[in-house]
């Protein structure tokens, strides 16, 4: 069975052109099937800004109303996700930009607008891997942006760590799977002002010490969440990290276990 490597990345690799053509270059050069999952970065919300949109925010979530939604669906679908698949086959690495639309390939639901109501936000229901994995066969990558559909037409901004998650348990059935999240810290720190105090292996015990500690919180908690439940359906690795970690034997990463 080949190892199927599901990668996301965040936006602070999107929002650096520098960063985001060092990392496309090197991953292009990954061997074996690949699949990339990409967020927004601060794109959208400087758009929005320009087009006096206002940007509404929620404990770090963005509440996206249908002005909103036609933003993050211009930028995410359109302006990040073909800039990444021109760059990469600049590279020579065959890649095709996916919204869980095409293909019909993540069905989400809209969330229940209590006791927050989120707007046009996705909640995953299935993933349908069937036309990714003839893509994969024939070595092209696909590359999802932070699109799903609910099968009525309607388009929801989804979080990219579940997309990448759901994907990874979606395809453990057919590959050996290995999903790495991508950003701008070299894992999971105990001190986040301390960049060499990271959290080498987290499991389920560690991770509720490390959360009642606060040590975890905010932002990390639902990475982490998206983290264990693809460990706990099947998927063979899961990692936190920069992206050195794919590339570089010796590199400081979090490995999350059950």
């Amino acid at each position: 069975m080949k190892t199927l490597k599901i990668i996301k990345i965040g936006g602070n690799i999107i929002d650096d052109g520098k960063a985001l053509a060092s990392f496309l270059s090197q991953f292009a050069q990954l061997e074996g099937p690949k699949l990339l999952v990409h967020g927004g970065g601060k794109l959208a919300t400087q758009l929005a800004q320009k087009m006096n949109v206002p940007v509404q925010m929620n404990e770090g979530r963005r509440i996206t109303d249908k002005d909103t939604l036609d933003i993050i669906t211009m930028v995410y679908a359109g302006k990040i996700n073909k800039t990444i698949v021109a760059q990469l086959q600049a590279n020579n690495c065959n890649a095709i930009g996916f919204s869980g639309a095409d293909g019909n390939s993540i069905v989400s639901v809209k969330r229940p607008a209590k006791p927050i109501d989120y707007g046009f936000a996705g909640d995953i229901k299935q993933v349908n891997t069937k036309i990714l994995e003839v893509l994969l066969h024939h070595n092209i990558t696909p590359v999802f942006c932070a699109i799903t559909h609910d099968k009525n037409g309607q388009l929801l901004n989804t979080n990219a760590d579940t997309i990448a998650s759901e994907l990874a348990v979606g395809f453990a059935k057919h590959f050996k799977t290995e999903l790495y999240y991508c950003f701008e810290k070299n894992g999971v720190l105990k001190d986040i002002t301390d960049e060499n105090s990271v959290i080498e292996n987290i499991n389920t015990e560690t991770y509720t010490r490390l959360i009642d500690a606060s040590i975890i919180a905010d932002g990390m908690l639902p990475k982490l969440n998206n983290c264990f439940h693809a460990i706990n359906n099947n998927v063979d690795k899961v990692c936190i990290g920069k992206p050195d970690m794919l590339f570089k034997t010796h590199s400081l990463y979090t490995t999350i276990q059950k």
